[in-house]
């Protein structure tokens, strides 16, 4: 989902700009810079998957003026890369769709926050949780990270733009849930399947390149 028009009023552009940046700074400094150098692998994941997921993003649906619904697949990305590098190749994916002119760049920070930061974030919460509670069995990883994961983060980047776009006055609250909410479930099914089939794949045949993935731990 992402806003291909202005929809937020300037104290909220501005807001949004701010934590976008704020994100952005604790992004930038989470990453090792050192080890992605050194890393080829790492870097063919990271600049293959922006290519990959800015071009996927082309294939959307409009679902209100001003909106449109797409497979985000950030989930997947922070599980492969960990969350600052997945937002860092998201946030490429979504230069390609500036360029492309599928995106306004004066929603680049309200988009890059709402599809790429805050699904990164659920996600890495999200596998945190389940390295917490230390599951055994790897199909709590494929189940809780990948098919779980990608459907809450979406929820999650839906409700918030939901709310942003309410508190802007754009769409009533009501306009709202029967325009969008009462769909977000149906959003939720196909992203966990996109992700949660990825991972599966990434675990079965190449393990080594999900870098939240301790091998250890399962047997």
């Amino acid at each position: 989902m992402g806003m291909t028009d202005n929809l937020l009023s300037t104290s909220q552009w501005l807001v949004t700009l701010v934590l976008f940046l704020v994100i952005l700074a604790q992004a930038l400094r989470a990453i090792d810079w050192q080890a992605l150098r050194k890393d080829n692998a790492l870097q063919h994941s990271f600049f293959g998957a922006a290519v990959v997921l800015g071009f996927a993003w082309q294939l959307r649906a409009g679902i209100s003026p001003g909106l449109a619904i797409h497979i985000f697949g950030i989930t997947v990305l922070t599980l492969m890369l960990g969350w600052a590098l997945a937002v860092m190749a998201g946030l490429l994916a979504l230069v390609i769709t500036v360029i492309t002119g599928r995106e306004p760049l004066l929603m680049f920070a309200a988009n890059g926050l709402v599809t790429v930061m805050v699904p990164a974030l659920v996600s890495h919460w999200i596998m945190l949780w389940e390295r917490r509670r230390d599951f055994r069995n790897f199909f709590a990883y494929i189940f809780f990270c990948g098919f779980f994961g990608a459907g809450i983060a979406v929820a999650v980047a839906g409700t918030v733009m939901c709310l942003m776009l309410w508190s802007s006055g754009v769409y009533t609250f009501d306009e709202l849930v029967h325009d969008y909410l009462r769909y977000l479930p149906l959003f939720m099914i196909p992203e966990g399947f996109v992700n949660g089939a990825f991972v599966t794949g990434l675990m079965v045949f190449h393990p080594d390149r999900l870098t939240t993935l301790d091998q250890r731990r399962y047997r």
